[in-house]
Order: C-alpha cells, then sequence, then structure tokens
C-alpha cells in the first residue's frame, strides 16, 4: 500500500523546485529592469513604492486561500525586496536601536534585505535621508489611541523631504522580562508612549513598580535586561532580538492599538491607483480661514481623512493645518482643490502622494 504522507512530501518537492526555479526567474526579470534604468540615466535606486504597491494588491486580490491576504502578501514582498536587493539593498534610517516598533514598520514596508541604518533620534531620521546617508526613513506619525506624534509633524514643517508611503502598524505591547514573576517586578522601563499606551495593565497588575521613561521600547528592553527584577515593554522583534523572554503578552490597554508610519525620502511616487496625498497649510488667525480650506474639498467630495493643527512659529495665534485627503496630486479633482485652497490660505506645501498602505 502506498504511503500518503510519501506521495504528498513527493509533490511538495515539485512544488519547491517550480517555486524556485520562478523566483530565480524573476530576479532575472528585476536585474534586466535595473540595467534598462542604468542605461536610461537612473542612478541611486530602483525601488518604486507605487509598483509595489500594485503587485501586493493584486496578490491579495487573486488570493483564494488557504493562507491570509496578509501572509500571501507578506511572501510577495519579500520576493520582491529579494529582488530588488540583488542588485543594490535599500538603505532605510530609523528611530533605533534594532527591535523599535519603527524598525519593525521598516521591515513591514521594505521587507528584511534592507541595509537597517538605526539612529538616535527622529530629527537624526530626516538628517541622514536629507544628506542621501539613506535612500529612505520611516518616522511614526500617529497612534490610533495617542493621537498624532507633534514632534514629527513638526519636523515636516522645516524639512524638504516628501512621504513617499505610509506603514500601519498593529502595535502588540509585551512585558519583557528575565524574571519569571511579576511579584519580583520593581521597576518597568518603557518608553513613554508605550507605558502611556499600557498605564491600565501596569495600574492593575504593576501599581508599585516604577515607571521609567527611555528613549525608545528597544533601549528599554537592553537596560531591563540587565536587572533581574526589571521589566520592560516591547515588541516580539525586540524580545528576540535581544533574547529577553516574554513574561506577558498583549498589555496594551486598547486591543487594536495602531501606529501609522511615514515613509520619508526624495523619491515622489506616480499615482498606484489607491492613493494618499498629504498637506501642509499655513493659514492666519482670521474669519473663515477653515472653511476657505475645507470649502474646496468638499465641493469636488475629496475625502479628508485627517486635519491636525499646529502653532505655526511664522506669527502670533497663526497656526498650519496638517491634512490627509484621498487622491493623488495629479489628480484634476485635488490639483485644483490644491491651486484653490492655495489663493485663499497663506501658503500650500504638498509633503507628499503616496500609496495607501496595503495591509
Amino acid at each position: 500500500m502506498d504511503d500518503p504522507l510519501a506521495e504528498i512530501s513527493k509533490r511538495i518537492d515539485e512544488i519547491d523546485i517550480a517555486i524556485q526555479k520562478l523566483v530565480s526567474e524573476r530576479a532575472s526579470c528585476a536585474a534586466q529592469v535595473a540595467k534598462v534604468k542604468q542605461q536610461q540615466g537612473e542612478t541611486g535606486h530602483f525601488y518604486r513604492p507605487e509598483r509595489e504597491a500594485q503587485v501586493l494588491r493584486a496578490v491579495m486580490k487573486r488570493n483564494t486561500g488557504p493562507l491570509t491576504d496578509e501572509s500571501i502578501a507578506s511572501i510577495f514582498r519579500e520576493i520582491m525586496a529579494a529582488c530588488l536587493a540583488h542588485e543594490k539593498p535599500l538603505k532605510v534610517a530609523f528611530l533605533g536601536p534594532k527591535g523599535t516598533y519603527t524598525h519593525s514598520a521598516a521591515i513591514k514596508h521594505f521587507g528584511s534585505q534592507i541595509e537597517s541604518q538605526p539612529v538616535a533620534s527622529i530629527e537624526e531620521v530626516f538628517r541622514v535621508v536629507e544628506a542621501d546617508a539613506a535612500n529612505f526613513g520611516v518616522v511614526p506619525v500617529e497612534n490610533s489611541s495617542a493621537g498624532v506624534i507633534n514632534h514629527t509633524l513638526d519636523l515636516f514643517m522645516k524639512s524638504p523631504l516628501t512621504i513617499s508611503g505610509e506603514v500601519a502598524l498593529r502595535v502588540r505591547h509585551n512585558l519583557l522580562s528575565q524574571s519569571d514573576s511579576l511579584d519580583k517586578i520593581d521597576r518597568v522601563y518603557a518608553h513613554q508612549q508605550s507605558l502611556s499606551q499600557c498605564s491600565q495593565w501596569l495600574d492593575k497588575n504593576l501599581p508599585n513598580a516604577e515607571r521609567i521613561a527611555m528613549s525608545s521600547n528597544a533601549q528599554a528592553v537592553m537596560q531591563a535586561n540587565e536587572s533581574p527584577t526589571a521589566a520592560s515593554i516591547g515588541g516580539s522583534m525586540a524580545a528576540e532580538l535581544y533574547h529577553v523572554p516574554i513574561l506577558v503578552p498583549d498589555i496594551e490597554d486598547e486591543p487594536d492599538n495602531t501606529t501609522r508610519f511615514a515613509v520619508i525620502g526624495h523619491h515622489k511616487s506616480p499615482p498606484s491607483g489607491d492613493d494618499r496625498t498629504s498637506l501642509l497649510v499655513f493659514v492666519q488667525n482670521k474669519p473663515g480661514s477653515l472653511f476657505g480650506l475645507l470649502k474646496p474639498l468638499a465641493e469636488r467630495g475629496i475625502s479628508m481623512s485627517n486635519i491636525e493643527s499646529r502653532p505655526s512659529r511664522r506669527g502670533v495665534w497663526d497656526y498650519v493645518f496638517f491634512i490627509d485627503i484621498d487622491g493623488h496630486r495629479d489628480d484634476d479633482r485635488v490639483r485644483d482643490a490644491i491651486a484653490e485652497i492655495n489663493n485663499v490660505s497663506a501658503m500650500v506645501t504638498i509633503l507628499g502622494s503616496y500609496p495607501k498602505a496595503v495591509l
């Protein structure tokens, strides 16, 4: 009697051979694309966020299971990343050290084949990319429970960089410690935002533990790892990188806690078919200013997904609005709306038009 497992294993081997052959063929095609672009005078990197977004959307649309859309998209993202890295790895800067949530967002967006460049601050991410020491940077923009990251928005006000893409990362906070019991923990290290996002859990389960804010969660993991009575809040990547056990998983107060990250660089993305445009609008504090800003969008049926105001620092009580709208700057509706807004406000800066986060 034939062994059914042997037959299945044989078929798996045949499929693996076919997959490997096709992946190699895809890599050869990618190399040809890079060669043509070089002949046409293109230099630097060959990453195109709009093309990758289109490929991933098509992959998920074709997906019939049993793998989830997220799983199948992750596989194809890694294939594309490996093909790109074969020609020239992307240099991506992010708030370090390695193992931060921003690092996880960079991997989710670009794949694991990047040349990681962890830096000490969000300001440094902007500086490194502006100086062409990295092709792209990844910075946090807003959190579903804590709101916008004002510090990042302020940096956009003085940076020449463009938003080339976005990443939505489901943030899962874990309590990491070398201790085997909550009773032994007397202090918890974490980034201030993570402490805030886990405050209810900490109040209930570690009410007497000192909470110590750190510059990043990865730094907190390394600091807490030096003491058997300390704990830190971090992601699974940090736990794996620094060999710290997860004592309690998923301690965030909001179960759908998600952070949105912006991918910044010099590359201006062409339309991908499902895009977002981010605007920086300076207005004076006078009657009708906000109405004049929003009216052109409403008249053209353009959806606005986000609006935040910050002091402009250009005059007393003058403000700058950060606005996210659906559509690409090259779309007629969006182009006309921006032109009209520019006529009624002090100044409009397009921070970028880019593909919406695929997952």
